[in-house]
């Protein structure tokens, strides 16, 4: 497995998913919806799959002495490491923003502050993204636009529904807004749910992803 991992950083990651990973640098952007950075680490997934197809990788990993269903395993651990960095940094420049601006210039008139919270919708977004992708890709590897297409509807549909719920409830736009430091507990609730609902999908994601790929003729 760990060889297959190595595979696929060093012949399938495209150039973008290290330069979207750069993007977490967008919260100090004033007024902008910030969980589309998470979107960017999506269309990352895409051009690295498409690099995967170009390049005859699927017929290349299989032709290995390596068990079928290792192969979604590798490339979908390569692509969760990538969005735990990514969440990561959101995280980290997020608190760097806050203890270095005043509170009036963190608060986000286009959805949430770039608090932990803003972590927990993000983990939400990517699960549900590879929720949708994965399993639809790894059944017909070849076919890469309509899974991402699928998954990017519903990544911008749950931006939608966050930006609006900052403004029509109490819960976002007072409780789970604004800095972290102000109802810590609360903030730290939403982002462990977001973190246990992104490892629930996740996994559920692998195990459709492997038995779907494994019924497939490469």
């Amino acid at each position: 497995m760990l060889k297959l991992i190595k595979k696929e950083i060093a012949l399938c990651l495209h150039p973008t998913a290290f330069i979207f990973l750069s993007f977490a640098a967008l919260v100090f952007v004033p007024n902008y919806p910030y969980e589309v950075i998470f979107f960017f680490s999506c269309l990352s997934v895409f051009f690295c799959c498409m690099m995967t197809r170009e390049n005859g990788d699927i017929a290349f990993s299989c032709a290995l002495p390596v068990k079928k269903e290792h192969i979604p395993l590798a490339k979908m651990l390569v692509v969760i490491g990538l969005q735990c960095i990514i969440l990561l940094l959101v995280g980290i420049i997020g608190a760097i923003k806050g203890a270095i601006l005043p509170a009036e210039q963190y608060v986000n008139q286009a959805g949430i502050s770039a608090n932990i919270v803003l972590v927990g919708n993000g983990a939400i977004l990517l699960g549900i993204f590879n929720l949708i992708f994965f399993p639809r890709y790894f059944k017909k590897p070849d076919k890469i636009g309509v899974p991402f297409a699928i998954g990017a509807i519903a990544v911008f549909l749950l931006i939608g529904v966050s930006i609006v719920l900052r403004w029509a409830t109490p819960l976002y736009s007072i409780t789970l807004n604004g800095l972290n430091s102000e109802h810590t507990g609360a903030k730290i609730a939403a982002l462990g749910i977001g973190i246990a609902v992104y490892i629930i999908l996740s996994a559920i994601s692998c195990k459709l992803a492997m038995k779907r790929f494994q019924n497939i003729d490469v």
